[in-house]
């Protein structure tokens, strides 16, 4: 600390008493300087060749498969929001599937808001701090914790907010897919076959598991367009990220493979899940007490000390106060 305060004390008698902000604000002006061209350019995609030459050979015609893309405006900082590494790419992407945002565009909004938030909370801490040097003599130390941990926690806001999605969607997965087992346990012994099923679970789950019901859709509507079934329940235990999801996925490929009845799968199955949401409950039930001692002790020891000891201590004091007169 004693050299970051050698150097305060030379920025402020060479620039005055707003020296050190004057300081980090042209470094970080010279970082954004120095980075920016690199961050904008964009070297073309072989794929957006391939588009190009696509559009140029065939023109306008109604014959196209796809409508050109190019509607999102951060597509031409594209480069620059999304993870050029693959696999880093795939995991973000995961993630965000996983919270609920599934959009082509969600991985370069996340990195948006990440990058906008931080510079705004970062700019904010600034201001703060010229407010705060202009009112006091603030030290280096405090001086650059108020600049740095709101830009810190900006940039940090949206990946708190994604991983409290993605639990609170997985949650209410695990809650509700017994029922929609016990769903598809009728509607299959009832002579429907399984992509009936799903779709009949689907509609019936939308009120009450909506996270739930869009995964068993996107599963029905995978399955209509032709896709294999092996391959769209894979995807399905994927997209979810609950391992009771994935067990139920392992289940069916199974007796899809072996050829073994499905209801009798599905029965066997949906009683285990209902046998461990018991569970759950029993745990979490269990933990209760533990959870209760400390407040417990906290809000019944002391009212129960001053009404055992609180008479004893006034007879005390009044003794004492006597024996003084």
């Amino acid at each position: 600390m004693a050299f970051l305060d050698t150097i305060n004390d030379k920025l402020i008698e060479l620039l005055g008493p707003f020296g050190p902000l004057m300081a980090v604000g042209m470094l970080g002006i010279l970082l954004i300087l120095l980075v920016l061209p690199a961050l904008l350019t964009k070297q073309e995609d072989p794929l957006d060749k391939l588009k190009a030459a696509s559009r140029n050979n065939i023109g306008n015609s109604p014959e196209r498969l796809r409508a050109s893309q190019g509607t999102d405006k951060l597509d031409k900082y594209s480069s620059f929001l999304e993870p050029q590494d693959k696999e880093e790419y795939t995991a973000i992407r995961l993630k965000l599937i996983q919270a609920g945002y599934r959009t082509k565009s969600a991985v370069k909004t996340y990195h948006f808001a990440q990058f906008a938030l931080g510079i705004t909370l970062l700019l904010l801490g600034v201001a703060f701090a010229i407010y705060k040097t202009s009112t006091g003599d603030p030290s280096t130390k405090n001086t650059v914790l108020t600049i740095l941990i709101p830009g810190l926690a900006g940039y940090y806001l949206p990946k708190w907010w994604v991983n409290k999605r993605q639990g609170e969607r997985q949650l209410e997965m695990i809650n509700g897919f017994p029922d929609s087992l016990d769903m598809m346990l009728v509607c299959v012994e009832a002579g429907q076959s399984l992509d009936q099923s799903i779709i009949r679970v689907a509609h019936e789950l939308k009120s009450g598991f909506p996270a739930l019901a869009e995964e068993y859709e996107m599963v029905s509507n995978e399955m209509k367009a032709g896709k294999d079934k092996t391959q769209v329940l894979r995807d399905m235990s994927e997209r979810c990220g609950v391992s009771d999801i994935a067990s139920f996925v392992t289940v069916l490929i199974q007796s899809q493979q072996f050829g073994t009845s499905i209801a009798e799968a599905l029965r066997v199955f949906s009683a285990e899940m209902r046998d461990k949401r018991v569970m759950r409950a029993e745990e979490k039930a269990n933990t209760l007490p533990t959870k209760m001692t400390l407040a417990t002790m906290m809000l019944t020891v002391p009212p129960l000390l001053i009404i055992l000891i609180g008479p004893s201590v006034y007879n005390i004091y009044e003794t004492l106060a006597n024996a003084n007169f």
